[in-house]
């Protein structure tokens, strides 16, 4: 058999690399690193939105990549205790195997030091003019942020953005990679469902509705220069938001989690999208592997343990009940059969409030 020519060798080596090229460019631009799945009720097909880390970011086994931990808050009562829970706990995780916790910074927002500023790491930043916010108080969200990021020294090179309504379960690593944030995808954020509102603030030249992912600004784990540059449009485009009649009445409560998707998506920036990142009881009955509870929901149980959601339980735990001052120490424990999420975090809730000191100081 004679040999190849060089001018065939060549040809091959450059066919082999532009098909391998274009391979990754496909990838990455398409994002296209979840997984195709076929629903066999209708034949149908859909993407898993779930988007797996780029097999070029990631980084070296051995390698520790910390994040200081943000929080926005208020001075009032139904805020404080909050943050008091989820200090003790990140606390209590920062320094386990498997964590990448480094610092922590309480924003807020209220304009004057509070009587947590020796518990809690706090920065304090002004509130949004008088009247802007028009009740919706987590507007002043991300102008905090913008302030933050001006005055303060952040000594690491990624920020969580938390809530107060967080509980550390497990020890955090750094789900980020690169240019690549982190978030938790939430169901109810659906920018394809939207178009219509969301093309007055992402206009078609910037590219598919697609390139906005179903997520809010927390929990997002995120590099600070990138936060720098989102930050002030996220401000923006939560105002911008509220201002229209129609994308405040659609998007109500959740306005400024779109906002920050939007304003993510103006700067070509995209999430990897982790289910396990948390979990909110009373939905998710299992803990696993994820990280954080977000008790945002209600957790009302008739005695025999079963969900009574909508309706006031004869057990029941919500955090909307202690909006004037902080829940009980030792609060009972929800009867049997109710899912392991909701126990352990009234377990996790009893623990913080038995060892912080003053607990009953509003």
């Amino acid at each position: 058999m004679g040999r190849a020519s060089p001018l065939l060798l060549i040809l091959l080596v450059l066919g082999f690399f532009f098909a391998t090229y274009n391979l990754i460019t496909m990838i990455i631009h398409n994002r296209s690193v979840g997984t195709w799945m076929h629903d066999d009720s209708n034949g149908g097909v859909f993407f898993d939105p779930v988007i797996e880390m780029p097999v070029y970011a990631k980084k070296p086994k051995n390698a520790k990549i910390s994040f200081h931990v943000a929080l926005t808050a208020t001075d009032a009562p139904y805020s404080k205790w909050q943050c008091r829970i989820m200090y003790y706990w990140y606390k209590k995780k920062k320094d386990l195997p498997g964590s990448e916790m480094g610092g922590f910074t309480r924003i807020l927002h209220s304009g004057n030091p509070d009587n947590l500023m020796d518990e809690i790491p706090t920065v304090v930043v002004d509130p949004l003019p008088a009247g802007l916010d028009r009740g919706y108080i987590v507007l002043n969200r991300p102008w905090a942020f913008v302030q933050w990021l001006e005055k303060a020294t952040i000594e690491e090179e990624y920020i969580l953005m938390a809530e107060p309504d967080h509980i550390f379960i497990n020890p955090l690593p750094n789900l980020a990679h690169g240019g690549y944030p982190a978030a938790f995808p939430f169901f109810y954020i659906k920018p394809a469902d939207n178009e219509k509102i969301i093309r007055k603030f992402y206009p078609e030249e910037k590219g598919p509705v697609s390139n906005i992912d179903p997520i809010g600004n927390s929990p997002v784990i995120i590099k600070k220069e990138l936060l720098e540059k989102i930050a002030p449009t996220w401000m923006n485009v939560s105002l911008k938001m509220k201002d229209d009649q129609e994308t405040d009445k659609t998007f109500g409560w959740v306005l400024e989690m779109y906002a920050y998707a939007v304003a993510s998506a103006l700067h070509g920036v995209q999430h990897i999208l982790r289910k396990d990142f948390m979990l909110q009881p009373p939905w998710d009955r299992e803990i696993g592997k994820k990280f954080i509870i977000h008790y945002t929901y209600g957790c009302d149980y008739n005695l025999k343990g079963e969900l009574t959601y909508g309706k006031i339980g004869e057990w029941r735990f919500d955090k909307r009940s202690y909006l004037r001052g902080p829940p009980p120490k030792n609060l009972p424990l929800p009867p049997p059969g109710v899912p392991e999420s909701v126990v352990n975090l009234v377990k996790m809730v009893n623990e913080a409030t038995a060892n912080i000191p003053n607990w009953d100081t509003e």
